[in-house]
């Protein structure tokens, strides 16, 4: 038998102080009713209630139970209306993800969001590193990267293009780009993470692989973005952080002819099992938000 059921037949027959005014109560036969106090009884080991003809009272020991079952019982029910409450879209999340992106992106992601969930409250944890999501109680990672972190779930929501842009000051000063290895002979602005590495253009099946000097280098594409804006020489950075900056002919593109690589936008949460509510309406907001802007160009 239910021992939830039983413990709230017992209460009523407690109340009453009857088996048949419980029996009424509860739309149960008295029999039934007698089982369910017998089934608690059998549960705690122990002799409950004093049956008489008259009246049923408590024993000693059941005065020492009484309000533990009567916990019991306000606990499941305050688990039954937390568990109704996660059908409705509510709560707290926190959300990691870069600096550039958060600032660019998520920002612009949330007022729609909000507008159709009202009753959700958001904290975003900029932050280029990894981070620790249950260390730092964070719900959901987004990120752009081909390697996401193996320990995490993670779903691709989107691609994000990047574009080489510089200033047309920059460019009129230097030697012309016609080819990716023209590069070689300027400035480039890279991550500080892929200093060594070569820039890699792809044009049809041409791939060229182009080893560039740097004089800055920054852990962070905002950072990266004003320094290509003050003249510091060519950079490669998302379209979503230089879109407008182009449109608006404070930076030109190089190499046109040429692409970089899309990176795959993933976000990324600790376990699948028993996920809020919130989380899975705020992945499939991003994947259907990011997905639109990110395949945007410049």
């Amino acid at each position: 038998m239910d021992r939830l059921t039983a413990a709230k037949v017992f209460l009523t027959v407690v109340e009453t102080g009857s088996f048949t005014a419980s029996s009424k109560i509860l739309n149960l036969s008295r029999s039934m009713v007698t089982r369910y106090v017998e089934t608690t009884e059998q549960w705690l080991g122990a002799r409950l209630l004093h049956r008489s003809t008259r009246r049923v009272t408590l024993t000693s020991i059941g005065e020492e139970y009484l309000p533990y079952i009567e916990n019991l019982l306000v606990q499941s029910e305050a688990l039954s209306t937390m568990a109704k409450c996660q059908s409705h879209v509510k709560g707290n999340i926190r959300i990691a993800t870069s600096v550039s992106l958060g600032f660019s992106l998520l920002s612009r992601a949330l007022p729609s969001f909000m507008a159709t969930y009202p009753d959700v409250t958001i904290e975003i944890v900029n932050a280029d590193e990894r981070v620790d999501l249950v260390e730092q109680q964070i719900d959901l990672a987004v990120r752009i990267t081909a390697s996401p972190d193996e320990s995490l779930i993670g779903k691709p929501i989107a691609r994000c293009s990047s574009v080489l842009v510089a200033t047309q000051d920059y460019l009129s000063g230097g030697t012309e780009i016609v080819s990716p290895e023209d590069l070689r002979h300027h400035s480039c602005i890279q991550y500080a993470n892929f200093h060594h590495q070569s820039w890699n253009l792809y044009r049809g099946d041409d791939h060229r692989a182009v080893k560039v000097s740097s004089k800055v280098s920054a852990n962070e594409a905002t950072f990266l973005l004003h320094a290509c804006l003050s003249g510091l020489g060519i950079a490669q950075l998302p379209t979503y952080l230089v879109d407008d900056y182009v449109r608006d002919g404070k930076l030109v593109t190089v190499l046109d002819g040429w692409h970089l690589k899309d990176m795959p936008v993933y976000v990324l949460y600790s376990s699948r099992k028993h996920l809020p509510n919130v989380v899975r309406a705020m992945i499939e907001h991003l994947e259907e938000y990011l997905s639109l802007r990110l395949t945007q160009v410049v």
